[in-house]
């Protein structure tokens, strides 16, 4: 079992940031890939950053030039560091890797149980 533990939610005015942390644990035997997805009331779960274990990253147009995704591989921790923030940003921000446990052959995908980014005006 891989599990994702995210940190770092919370209520923040529009223009401000926020720094969201997820720390994978468990029976990891290779992570290929970390991300940030979000889901927003009456909207589909949508990518918003990943990055490979080749550090390649990959962002949703709405985020470019104000969200970074970098990660501490030492630690299996991703950030997800997200300035001038907008209203629209909120969402239920999900950690989400693509790994293969001790146990398995084959990759898998899982997520964490996610927290909440609220942006006021």
């Amino acid at each position: 079992q891989v599990q994702l533990v995210e940190s770092g939610g919370g209520l923040v005015q529009a223009g401000g940031s926020l720094r969201l942390s997820c720390a994978a644990s468990g029976s990891i035997f290779r992570i290929n890939a970390m991300g940030w997805y979000r889901q927003a009331p009456g909207k589909e779960r949508e990518l918003v950053a990943i990055t490979t274990s080749g550090a390649r990253t990959n962002y949703a147009d709405s985020v470019k030039g104000r969200f970074t995704i970098s990660r501490d591989n030492a630690k299996n921790t991703v950030y997800l560091q997200m300035n001038s923030l907008k209203p629209e940003d909120t969402a239920v921000y999900y950690c989400n890797t693509k790994a293969i446990a001790t146990t398995t052959f084959f990759p898998s995908d899982y997520w964490g149980q996610g927290t909440q980014v609220t942006v006021s005006s």
